[in-house]
């Protein structure tokens, strides 16, 4: 259970990038987008401590992994997501997807994980057009020296802070602020 958490937070954290502007803020200039509701105090402090986590979390995790192993988080989690698909395998979108980054992103990181021999790249058997992200056995063996690290820096930076209450609120909030991804109007 702590692993599909961290998975889902992982995926959650790798896709923020950019920090918005305070809903409370005044920028002066108009807009003709609906105005929403401004937070209140409460939210706002809320809000900022989160922004500031789901930042710093995952920049802690991939300094520390790069320090370790040499392997960024993002590198890590497309090897985990590869060495848990049938037969080391993803098709490049499902695998962007997984990883919640842009399918152009992922082109030049497999690029890059293809020339140091920790994956292949494929042609899709189903689908000439596509290409599947293949598992390479030293990648796979990078992952197995990699995974104590990523261990021992989750288990320190978060659940040996939380309690198992908190590890449940944890969960349930995480899994239901997931299910609105990618709901908000454009």
């Amino acid at each position: 259970m702590a692993r599909g958490l961290f998975l889902a937070l992982t995926i959650f954290l790798a896709g923020v990038s950019i920090l918005f502007p305070s809903a409370t803020e005044h920028t002066g200039r108009m807009s003709s987008s609906p105005v929403a509701k401004p937070l209140t105090a409460r939210e706002e402090r809320a809000w900022r401590s989160f922004i500031r986590l789901i930042v710093q979390l995952p920049r802690e995790i991939d300094e520390d992994m790069l320090r370790r192993n040499g392997l960024s988080l993002t590198r890590y989690v497309v090897l985990m997501q590869l060495s848990e698909a049938p037969e080391g395998s993803r098709r490049m979108g499902d695998l962007a997807n997984a990883v919640a980054i842009s399918p152009s992103r992922m082109t030049r990181i497999i690029q890059s994980m293809v020339g140091e021999g920790l994956v292949t790249r494929q042609v899709d058997p189903g689908d000439a057009r596509a290409s599947r992200a293949v598992l390479a056995d030293a990648g796979f063996a990078l992952l197995q020296e990699a995974w104590p690290a990523h261990l021992a820096a989750v288990r320190s930076l978060v659940f040996d802070r939380i309690d198992a209450d908190d590890l449940a609120h944890l969960r349930r909030i995480s899994d239901r602020l997931l299910t609105g991804i990618g709901d908000l109007p454009s």
